[in-house]
């Protein structure tokens, strides 16, 4: 209430980037003292909420999604805060200062924001060495996304991922190789089928030389259920889960005047079409696969929704941006008593439950 009443109306007058920045620097500073920030809510596991993902436990489902903590600035906070697991990045190979600002744009009448970004990273190496100094264990896993650097051709990719993989595999609790953001200048082409068999299998084999870690891929929304299957084929005996989904290239029914904006949108416009790609893969692959889902989560509500779609964990972002400090507890507790209301004694009863009919 503090946080939507007073702290967001002073954050949305600076320009977006530079209130992100600002909140990572407070994060970053107050590390395990952030859950001051927190609000109310349970500070141990509840174990109606534990899971098991891809050998992995989790405290609970809700995570931090790729792209809020691309440098690893924050991580003793993320905990603190009430996540359940995070995931850093997208880090790329070399640094790179990603796209020109201004590139966040708020879309307040909408829930949403756009971004063109474009994996601004300070590299592979600078990020290991943050994580090299998280004590262990972690309280929490600690996932990193990695994407390819703006100048190097898809047809280089691999060499380019493997790059990274080799520097972050040793302080990763798992990795996601982003496949699917929409700022990086043909970045989707690795979706195709071939292409993102010949990329997967390459990062699959060095993930078995190291010493295999659960590796995701994170996909596009924008996607038909015909090239979903193509990347199901793909994924297959390759990756041990999927992130789903990127942001969308669709502007259908926005309202802020930031709509047009070129990039990639987030937020409560995504929600219906990220639950809907889960409940597809789920399907594919026979609930097989474990999902992250993550697109459009403001309310536990929305988490619960996507959970009975197929998603073992989700993700937030825009709904942290607009949520606030108190938005990982609130959402936690609230799947707690939606889980009771439906009956189900633990959240893996309740995963895939409305994509079974």
């Amino acid at each position: 209430m503090i946080y939507s009443a007073l702290i967001r109306p002073i954050l949305f007058q600076f320009d977006p980037e530079r209130s992100h920045d600002l909140a990572l620097d407070v994060l970053g500073a107050l590390g395990p003292l952030s859950t001051l920030l927190a609000g109310p809510g349970p500070r141990t596991p509840d174990p109606a909420l534990e899971i098991e993902v891809a050998g992995l436990r989790f405290p609970n489902p809700v995570g931090l999604a790729g792209g809020f903590d691309k440098a690893a600035r924050a991580l003793r906070a993320w905990p603190a805060l009430g996540f359940g697991f995070a995931e850093i990045g997208t880090v790329t190979a070399l640094p790179q200062p990603g796209n020109p600002r201004p590139r966040v744009f708020r879309l307040p009448a909408d829930a949403a924001l756009i971004n063109r970004l474009g994996f601004n990273s300070p590299g592979a190496e600078v990020v290991a060495r943050r994580l090299a100094a998280l004590p262990r264990p972690h309280p929490i896993p600690i996932g990193v996304n990695i994407g390819r650097n703006a100048v190097v051709p898809n047809d280089a990719a691999l060499e380019n991922y493997l790059f990274s993989f080799e520097w972050l595999h040793p302080y990763a609790d798992f990795l996601v190789a982003n496949i699917s953001s929409p700022n990086t200048p043909e970045l989707r082409g690795l979706q195709v089928r071939e292409i993102a068999s010949a990329l997967l299998e390459g990062l699959a084999q060095r993930n078995r030389a190291l010493g295999e870690k659960p590796l995701f891929a994170k996909i596009a929304p924008d996607l038909s259920e015909a090239e979903l299957a193509d990347l199901v084929a793909a994924m297959s005996g390759r990756v041990h889960g999927i992130v789903a989904t990127n942001t969308t290239i669709q502007r259908e029914g926005l309202q802020s005047a930031e709509r047009d904006e070129a990039g990639g949108l987030s937020g409560r416009p995504l929600r219906d079409l990220s639950t809907q790609v889960i409940r597809t893969l789920w399907r594919l692959t026979g609930g097989r696969v474990p999902i992250i889902g993550v697109g459009g989560i403001l309310t536990a509500g929305d988490a619960y929704e996507k959970i009975k779609a197929g998603a073992s964990l989700i993700e937030l972002y825009t709904g942290f941006v607009y949520g606030g400090p108190t938005t990982a507890r609130q959402v936690a507790g609230g799947l707690r008593q939606l889980l009771m209301r439906d009956g189900f004694g633990t959240l893996v009863q309740a995963v895939g439950a409305s994509a079974r009919v």
